[in-house]
C-alpha cells in the first residue's frame, strides 16, 4: 500500500506495529525513519521508538545515535515526557568526559521548553533537583575527616545550585506549589528570604488565574480547540512571551492539523519574538503538518527571506511546496506569485542585465507554462483566468526594465486568452502605456478596445474621447467620435435584439404554460364528469390508481427540498388537516363491494381531525412512504415504538380513501420525537422514509430541515460517476486505503435507487486531500469516477411572495409526476378571469361582472363567447 501511496499515515502505523511484533528491528528502524521524514511523529510513537533504541544501545557510538534521535524527537512537538526521558537517559552517560555538564545542559533546555507547563512542569524541576542532590551526596567528605578548602568550595557551590533551583521553581505558577514550598522550608537550614516569599505568593496568585483554563482543558474532549483558544487569549493579554509560546505549543500538540492555529502562532513569532531558529522551526513544522495549506508555505518563504536564508534553500523549499498537493488551482497561482515576488526583490534593476534578472524572467516563463500544463491538466483550469502573473511580468518589464516592447508582447498574449472582451483589461494595458509608453500606442490600444469590449463599451469609449480631447488633432477627434458612435449604435442594436428575443421566448413560454394549464383543466373536468356520470366506472378508476399514478402524485404535498440528489418532502402550512382521514363525500350506492372499496369507504367515513399546532414539539412529519402500504398505522407504530410511547399516528388519505404516502406521528413527550428524527432515511418497503420536525411554515417561513452541510468541507469528498451497483461496503474498501473513513453516504432518489454519487467523510483535511490525488480518475467496475473536495453550489431559494398577494400570484411550486414531468399546482383558470374576482366592478370584453361575495343581487348572466373571442381575450392580456 505504501508503494502506491507513501502519504498513507495509518498504513505507516500498521506497518510499524507489525514489524515490532515480529521483532524485525532493522526493517522497523527503516520504517520509522521513512515515516518521520514525511510526518511529524506523535509523543507515543517517539517514546516507543526511543525505548526500542535505548534497549539496543550498549556502546558509546550507539548512545550517540540515541542522542540524535532525542534531538529529533523534541523538535516535532512540545512533549514534557520526551524531555524527561531525554534528561534521565543522559544521566547514564555521566561517567564520560563532560557528562555532568551535558546532563545539566539538557535539563536547562528542558526547563526552557516545558518548565512553565502548569500541570507537567513540576516533574522536570523535581528530577533536576534530585540529580543535583545526588551530586551533593557524592561531594560530602567522609565521616570524621576535615574537608579541604577545595571541597568546601565545591560543597558551597552545589548547595547554591539547589537553592537556585528551588527559588526559580517557586517563582513559577505550577500545580502543587505548596508542596514544593514546604519541601524547600524543610531542606533549607536558613530562613527563606523575603524576596523569594514575595515571588512565591505572586506565582500563587497567577496560578489561581490559570486554574479555570487548566480545569476546562481537563474536562474537555479532544482536540479541545475552543478551550485552548480561550487560554491563548488569556496569555496574550498577560503578555509573557515564554508562556504564550508554551500554550501555543500545547494547543498544536493536540490540534496539529488546524492550519489557522499554525498561522496565528507563526504570525506571533514573526512579529514579536523574531528569533531565527525558533521562527523557522515553527514554520517548518507547520507545512509538514498541513502541507495542503498554501498560506503556510507562503509565510514560510517570507520568513526564510526575512532571516537571510540562502537562495538555494529557499528555492528548494519552493519546489517542495509545488509538490505538496494543493486542493485548488488558485493555490498554485498564489505560491508562484509569492516566489516571483521574492525573486524580484533580489534583482538590482540599476544594472542592464544580471544573473538574478535572467532567473526572474525564466521563473515568470516557467510559471506561465506550469499553470498551463500541470495545473490545467489536473483541475481543468489554470487558476489564473485574468493572467495576473503575466500582468505582473509585463509591469516589471515596463517599469523596472524599461522594456515596453516585451510588455506589449505579454499584453498581446493576455488578450488572446479570452480577455479582450473585458473593459478593465484594456484599461489596465492603457494605463501601463500611458505611464511608460507613448500616445500612439495608447490610441491604438483604445481603438482596439472600442472594437472588442462587450461588457462595458461605454466606459472605453469615454476614455478614448478623453484622450483625444486632451492630446488629439481634429482628425483624431473625428475618427474617435465616428468609431465610438458606430460601436455604441451596434451595441444598442444588439441589446435591443437580445431583449426582443428574450421577450419573445418569455411570451412563448407563457403561452405554452397557459396551453398546458388549459389542457389539464379540460382533462380533469372531463375525467370528473365521467366519474360522476357513471357509478360503475368508480371501480375502474380505483384499480387504475397505483403507487406511482399521476393522480396520486399530484396530491402529494407541494413543498420539496432538494439536496445532494435526495428529494425531501416536507409538510405545508396545514392548520386544518383536511386530508387526514379523507374528505367526506356522497356515498355511491352502486359501487362494487370488494375489500379495497370497503377500506376506502371506512376511511371516508372518518370525520376530519383538526391539527393541534400546540403539539408540534411532540410530533414528527413522515413522508415518502409507499402508497400501497397496508395498514400504515400498524406498520408505523411498530417502527416508532422503539423511540418512545406513541400517542397517535395520523396517516393522510386522498378523497378516494387511498393512502397519500405521508402521515403525522404524535408522541407522548418531546424527547421521543427528537429521537424519532434519527429514523430519517430508514428504508421502509424498499423506499427511504423521510422524518422531519412538524413545523408550521406560515409561522416559520425560513425553517429548513436539510441536515447536510452546503458549504466547503475540506475533510469530505464528493464522488461522481459511480456504477449504480456499487455498495457502501465496496466504496469503503476503496476509500479506507487513504485514511480513516468516518462516514459514507450514497446519494439516492426518492425511490431509494442509487444515483451514482457519494459523499465520503475522512477524519481530517490531510487524508481527504491525499484521497483526491489518488482516487480522482480511478476506474471502478468499468466506470471512471471523479473525486473532489465537497463544495456544493449555493442553493437558490425561491423569492418569498409579498404579504397580501393572492396565492395565484406567488412563485409557482413544482411537484413531479410519475414520469418526472413538472406539474403545476396553480389554478387552471386564466389570470384574466381570476383578476375579475375583485370586489370592484370592472368592464371586460363588453360585459360587467360583480363579485358574488359583495353583491346581494343575483349576478347578471354573462354574454356567451365563442372560442375565438376567448382566445382573443387571452392574447390581449
Amino acid at each position: 500500500k505504501l508503494s502506491i501511496n507513501a502519504f498513507d499515515y495509518n498504513c505507516h502505523l500498521d506497518l510499524i506495529k507489525l514489524l515490532r511484533q515480529e521483532g524485525e528491528l532493522v526493517k522497523l528502524r527503516r520504517a520509522r525513519q521513512k515515516m518521520s521524514e514525511l510526518f511529524p511523529l506523535t509523543e507515543e510513537i517517539w517514546l516507543d521508538w526511543l525505548k526500542d533504541e535505548i534497549k539496543m544501545a550498549s556502546e558509546s557510538s550507539e548512545r550517540e545515535r540515541v542522542y540524535e534521535l532525542f534531538e529529533r524527537a523534541v523538535k516535532d512537538y512540545i512533549c514534557p515526557e520526551i524531555w524527561l526521558e531525554y534528561a534521565q537517559y543522559s544521566i547514564g552517560g555521566i561517567g564520560q568526559e563532560g557528562g555532568i555538564e551535558k546532563v545539566r545542559s539538557i535539563f536547562e533546555r528542558a526547563l526552557t521548553a516545558v518548565g512553565l507547563h502548569v500541570t507537567k512542569g513540576t516533574a522536570l524541576w523535581e528530577a533536576y533537583r534530585e540529580f543535583e542532590n545526588a551530586i551533593l551526596e557524592t561531594a560530602q567528605p567522609a565521616p570524621g575527616s576535615v574537608p579541604s578548602p577545595e571541597q568546601q568550595q565545591m560543597l558551597y557551590s552545589q548547595l547554591e545550585r539547589i537553592h537556585t533551583l528551588f527559588r526559580r521553581q517557586l517563582g513559577i505558577p505550577l500545580l502543587d506549589m505548596e508542596a514544593s514550598y514546604a519541601e524547600y522550608e524543610e531542606w533549607s537550614e536558613d530562613p527563606i528570604p523575603e524576596t523569594i516569599i514575595k515571588n512565591y505568593k505572586k506565582a500563587l496568585q497567577q496560578l489561581e488565574k490559570c486554574k479555570p483554563y487548566e480545569e476546562a482543558l481537563l474536562g474537555a474532549e479532544t482536540p479541545k480547540l475552543a478551550e485552548y483558544q480561550a487560554y491563548i487569549d488569556f496569555e496574550m493579554k498577560a503578555g509573557d512571551p515564554a508562556r504564550i509560546q508554551l500554550i501555543y505549543e500545547r494547543a498544536l500538540a493536540e490540534n496539529c492539523l488546524v492550519p489557522d492555529l499554525w498561522a496565528r502562532y507563526n504570525q506571533y513569532l514573526d512579529r514579536q519574538l523574531r528569533v531565527k531558529e525558533l521562527v523557522l522551526s515553527a514554520h517548518d513544522r507547520a507545512v509538514r503538518n498541513c502541507p495542503w495549506t498554501v498560506g503556510l508555505w507562503i509565510r514560510y518563504l517570507l520568513a526564510m527571506e526575512r532571516h537571510g536564508v540562502d537562495h538555494c534553500v529557499i528555492s528548494e523549499m519552493f519546489e517542495k511546496a509545488l509538490n505538496a498537493g494543493f486542493i485548488q488551482a488558485t493555490d498554485y497561482v498564489e505560491i508562484w506569485q509569492a516566489y516571483l515576488d521574492y525573486l524580484r526583490r533580489r534583482v538590482d534593476f540599476t544594472q542592464d542585465s544580471s544573473k538574478e534578472l535572467e532567473e526572474l524572467r525564466s521563473a515568470f516563463a516557467r510559471a506561465v507554462e506550469y499553470l498551463k500544463q500541470e495545473v490545467e491538466e489536473r483541475f481543468s483550469e489554470s487558476g489564473d483566468p485574468s493572467c495576473t502573473i503575466m500582468q505582473n511580468w509585463a509591469r516589471v518589464e515596463a517599469r523596472l526594465c524599461n522594456n515596453m516592447q516585451k510588455a506589449r508582447e505579454l499584453w498581446d498574449n493576455i488578450m488572446t486568452k479570452g480577455n479582450a472582451k473585458y473593459a478593465n483589461m484594456w484599461l489596465e494595458y492603457y494605463n501601463l502605456e500611458r505611464a511608460h509608453g507613448d500616445t500612439q500606442h495608447c490610441r491604438k490600444a483604445l481603438h482596439r478596445a472600442v472594437q472588442c469590449t462587450s461588457d462595458y463599451p461605454e466606459h472605453v469609449c469615454e476614455v478614448l474621447l478623453t484622450l483625444e480631447r486632451i492630446e488629439g488633432t481634429l482628425e483624431d477627434w473625428d475618427a474617435a467620435v465616428q468609431k465610438t458612435e458606430n460601436r455604441l449604435a451596434r451595441v444598442n442594436e444588439q441589446r435591443a435584439k437580445a431583449a426582443e428575443k428574450e421577450a419573445a421566448l418569455a411570451k412563448q413560454e407563457e403561452e405554452k404554460a397557459e396551453q398546458r394549464k388549459q389542457s389539464r383543466a379540460e382533462k380533469k373536468a372531463s375525467k370528473k364528469a365521467k366519474k360522476n356520470k357513471i357509478g360503475d366506472k368508480r371501480k375502474a378508476d380505483d384499480d387504475d390508481e397505483g403507487e406511482w399514478g399521476q393522480e396520486e402524485e399530484a396530491e402529494q404535498p407541494s413543498k420539496r427540498h432538494k439536496g445532494d440528489g435526495d428529494g425531501l418532502l416536507l409538510e405545508e402550512d396545514m392548520e386544518l388537516e383536511t386530508g387526514l382521514f379523507g374528505r367526506s363525500g356522497p356515498e355511491k350506492t352502486d359501487r362494487p363491494a370488494n375489500q379495497k372499496q370497503k377500506a376506502s369507504t371506512s376511511r371516508k367515513d372518518v370525520p376530519k381531525v383538526l391539527h393541534d399546532s400546540s403539539k408540534d414539539n411532540v410530533t414528527v412529519f413522515v413522508s415518502n412512504l409507499s402508497y400501497n402500504m397496508a395498514e400504515p398505522e400498524v406498520k408505523l407504530k411498530e417502527l416508532f415504538e422503539s423511540c418512545g410511547e406513541v400517542e397517535q399516528i395520523r396517516p393522510v388519505f386522498s378523497n378516494k380513501g387511498t393512502f397519500r404516502g405521508y402521515c403525522y406521528v404524535e408522541f407522548k413527550d418531546e424527547k421521543s420525537a427528537l429521537q424519532a428524527l434519527g429514523l430519517d432515511r430508514k428504508v421502509v418497503e424498499g423506499r427511504p422514509m423521510f422524518v422531519s420536525p412538524c413545523v408550521d411554515k406560515s409561522k416559520n417561513p425560513d425553517f429548513k430541515v436539510f441536515r447536510y452541510s452546503t458549504t466547503l468541507e475540506k475533510h469530505k469528498l464528493f464522488i461522481s460517476g459511480l456504477p449504480f451497483s456499487c455498495t457502501k461496503e465496496e466504496l469503503e474498501d476503496v476509500c479506507k486505503a487513504h485514511g480513516n473513513v468516518k462516514d459514507i453516504r450514497l446519494v439516492t432518489n426518492r425511490a431509494g435507487k442509487p444515483k451514482g454519487l457519494a459523499y465520503v467523510e475522512y477524519e481530517n483535511e490531510a487524508q481527504a486531500s491525499q484521497a483526491v490525488l489518488k482516487m480522482d480518475g480511478l476506474t471502478i467496475k468499468e466506470h471512471v469516477i471523479k473525486v473532489a473536495i465537497s463544495n456544493p453550489p449555493l442553493r437558490k431559494l425561491p423569492d418569498k411572495p409579498e404579504a397580501g398577494r393572492a396565492s395565484q400570484f406567488a412563485a409557482p411550486r413544482q411537484i413531479y409526476g410519475a414520469r418526472g414531468k413538472g406539474r403545476t399546482q396553480l389554478s387552471m383558470m386564466p389570470r384574466a378571469l381570476q383578476r375579475q374576482s375583485n370586489p370592484v366592478a370592472k368592464a371586460e370584453n363588453g360585459m360587467v361582472q360583480n363579485s358574488p361575495a359583495t353583491s346581494s343581487e343575483p349576478a347578471e348572466e354573462p354574454k356567451k363567447m365563442s372560442n375565438a373571442d376567448f382566445a382573443k381575450m387571452l392574447l390581449n392580456k
